[in-house]
């Protein structure tokens, strides 16, 4: 497959990632669609989504892969992955959600409280510095919080591994855990991966009858909804843009049919996958070898509290276990969608929960470390640069 490099550049947001020949990526993608399907067939929950994330890791711990993917197919995924949330938000769902609304914003509010405390244990370790360990524990908005990271003067490379950490153990083990925690809500009509990769279902692109249409729609809603997404200065545009632009075109009737499904849809999943795992390289690991098993265990200890919360959520209300679960586990966004969809799933809940949590993450990670930053004399990683990195782990927004 030969390999697909970066140009090397320093640990900052932002950094130009993906360089290397179309043909290699597509192998990459390729290897992860087949992986995916394998996975499909053995029946694996979100096979798509774990073989990439799976390929993704073994490509970069390998060195065969030096760089995250490409910065249009990424975007794309995310875009698309925004147009799918969206087509799962509608009016039934929000009515059949309002009633468990408020325990659940309590329950995401908890979330986030968790995850500070967390942060001050990691601080008081001396391995991070608070700003950096605030802004690696928050649950959500990890390219936000990277972009934030140089601002407030974080370590960067230790924000987004420990950000990526949390959202491969999540992408991990959602779609194995969920299954066992019983029955979800009643299947919405087109959700869930094919039946088979081999299905007739696969080389349908969208949901609507008239393909060429509908992918028009698509892509039209795509590029508006990243637009709209950075004027409104929304965390994550490329991923809630779309994802808003979608829920007013289906709310209003403007327009239908144009749901990522299929063949489509897959490859949205195994690049989400890929996204995640090819952010850990040998670089960053050895960069963070001695803070990585705190991390860890923090992410671990997080993700339990919020299991035992959706299950103290689903006894005091209609949701299932599964559904309170998916709806209140510390992200990322886009691996918990593709466990939903796969699962069959209540994905508009989940989906406006998850949203609504992002959304006051970004808001307030930088406002909570500057309440409680307290300058030590030292800011670690900030003057790290005795490690050179052959691409930067840092989050694109």
């Amino acid at each position: 497959m030969g390999r697909v490099r970066a140009r090397v550049t320093g640990g900052r947001a932002g950094a130009p990632a993906g360089h290397g020949p179309a043909w290699g990526w597509c192998a990459v993608v390729g290897a992860a669609f087949l992986a995916g399907a394998a996975a499909h067939a053995a029946g694996v929950p979100a096979p798509y989504l774990l073989a990439g994330l799976l390929v993704g890791v073994a490509l970069a711990l390998s060195g065969l892969v030096t760089s995250a993917l490409p910065r249009p197919a990424y975007r794309a995924s995310q875009a698309l992955a925004g147009v799918l949330m969206g087509g799962y938000i509608h009016p039934a769902a929000l009515r059949a959600a309002a009633p468990s609304m408020l325990p659940l914003i309590v329950v995401t509010v908890a979330t986030v409280l968790l995850s500070v405390g967390v942060a001050r244990l990691l601080e008081r370790s001396r391995l991070l510095d608070r700003p950096t360990a605030t802004l690696a524990t928050v649950p959500g908005g990890a390219a936000a919080m990277l972009a934030a990271s140089d601002e407030l003067g974080a370590d960067t490379r230790l924000v987004a591994l420990a950000q990526y950490s949390r959202v491969g153990i999540v992408a991990a083990t959602a779609p194995l855990v969920v299954p066992l925690l019983g029955p979800t809500a009643p299947a919405v009509s087109g959700a869930g991966e094919p039946h088979s990769p081999l299905s007739p279902q696969m080389l349908r692109l969208v949901g609507g009858a008239d393909q060429p249409a509908g992918l028009l729609v698509l892509c039209a809603v795509a590029v508006l909804g990243v637009q709209v997404g950075r004027r409104l200065r929304l965390p994550a545009p490329v991923v809630l843009g779309p994802m808003l632009v979608t829920v007013v075109a289906t709310f209003s009737g403007a327009a239908h049919g144009f749901r990522p499904t299929g063949l489509l849809q897959t490859l949205v999943f195994a690049c989400i996958g890929l996204e995640i795992g090819l952010r850990f390289t040998r670089p960053s690991l050895r960069h963070a070898r001695r803070a990585l098993p705190w991390i860890v265990a923090g992410t671990i200890a997080v993700s339990v509290a919020s299991a035992l919360l959706a299950w103290l959520l689903a006894a005091v209300t209609r949701l299932s276990f599964a559904d309170a679960y998916l709806a209140t586990t510390p992200g990322g966004i886009n691996a918990v969608l593709a466990t939903s969809v796969a699962t069959n799933a209540d994905v508009g809940l989940i989906s406006s929960v998850q949203s609504l949590r992002l959304f006051a993450v970004v808001s307030l990670a930088p406002v909570l470390v500057r309440l409680t930053f307290v300058r030590s004399g030292r800011r670690s990683g900030s003057a790290t640069a005795e490690a050179a990195e052959p691409r930067s782990l840092a989050g694109r927004s």
